[in-house]
């Protein structure tokens, strides 16, 4: 059984800051959302409240930048770039200051509907110049990434997991390095945050047919391992991307624009939200309804090797890593 573990960020969060008087905890107002309230608690000279005021937190974090603090910010990921985008461009990217905006509920680990769900927050700060981008897959990148984010001169955003997370991984947040789940010779799977779990459940049944998976989970999608993707995807019959978020501008784009710029002739299918919205509903209901899960990805598969798989869901309930996090109750919004 996978191990899950509770509340991940909060407790590296309160292991990493202290013994750093210049780094301060900011909060637009989702404190225990975002697992800081213990911080708040104990620490309250390195806690700052700044309410639901995401612009003014943007200015205000820049101007504790220049003066030699390390601000790291704390709210959902949708209320980091999409309400404070000119602040943010001209308090913090534009000058290079050393914020790092550690986003909660990408995507459509939320159920709060469009107006909670960062589904294009990777095409946004992609396009920023001097943003760097992180992403986190299971507990062990959630307890690991606060010192990467704090080693980069300049800004960071951060997809962060919260509440029951699993331990898919043994080694630590390694910066701008894909990590290689599996080798396999005939199809190239690239993905994810909440993406690679859904890809390691369908592992087993596609091995038992004989298809041979090569998985990289991407932590760092800006800057980008160019090389190891590269090498990766040489001599493939196929490419899938898989991202919780939609397949425009995000993963899907990276690899796209990396597989055509290095003239790998391979056939790649996107998987994603679809020039779509989400509803407001549970993860396994959208992730199942947008196809961002196993199944969808072995759809996909079977499109790149024209042949039928015949894997029934029952077979990939079967892998599944967990039985709690998936079905974590809604949050307060």
């Amino acid at each position: 059984m996978v191990e899950i573990v509770n509340r991940p960020y909060g407790k590296a969060f309160e292991a990493f800051a202290p013994s750093r008087p210049d780094v301060l905890c900011l909060s637009a107002d989702l404190t225990s959302s975002c697992e800081v309230d213990g911080f708040r608690d104990r620490h309250p000279d390195q806690f700052l409240s700044l309410g639901m005021a995401e612009q003014n937190m943007m200015s205000f974090a820049g101007g504790l930048a220049m003066q030699g603090f390390r601000p790291f910010l704390h709210t959902f990921a949708v209320f980091l770039y999409r309400r404070p985008y000119d602040q943010l461009i001209n308090s913090i990217a534009y000058p290079n200051r050393k914020v790092r905006l550690m986003g909660f509920l990408p995507g459509i680990t939320t159920p709060g509907g469009i107006t909670h769900q960062a589904i294009e927050d990777i095409a946004v700060m992609r396009a920023i110049p001097n943003m760097t981008i992180l992403e986190t897959g299971d507990a062990t990148e959630v307890e690991t990434v606060l010192e990467v984010a704090d080693a980069i001169d300049g800004p960071v955003y951060v997809r962060v997991l919260r509440g029951e997370v699993p331990r898919l991984f043994s080694t630590p947040f390694a910066f701008n390095k894909l990590r290689t789940v599996s080798e396999g010779n005939d199809v190239l799977v690239v993905t994810s945050g909440v993406s690679t779990e859904e890809a390691m459940r369908a592992a087993k049944p596609l091995q038992d047919r004989g298809i041979g998976i090569y998985h990289l989970h991407a932590s760092t999608l800006k800057p980008f391992d160019r090389d190891t993707l590269v090498s990766a995807a040489r001599g493939k019959k196929g490419v899938v991307t898989l991202e919780n978020h939609t397949i425009n501008g995000g993963l899907g784009s990276l690899v796209a624009e990396i597989l055509a710029e290095e003239g790998i002739g391979v056939k790649l299918r996107r998987l994603g939200l679809d020039d779509t919205f989400a509803h407001g509903a549970s993860k396994p209901y959208l992730m199942k309804k947008y196809g961002l899960d196993a199944s969808a990805l072995v759809v996909a598969i079977e499109d790149l090797l024209g042949r039928c798989l015949d894997i029934a869901d029952t077979e990939l309930e079967g892998v599944r890593l967990d039985t709690v996090h998936s079905a974590q109750k809604a949050e307060a919004l």
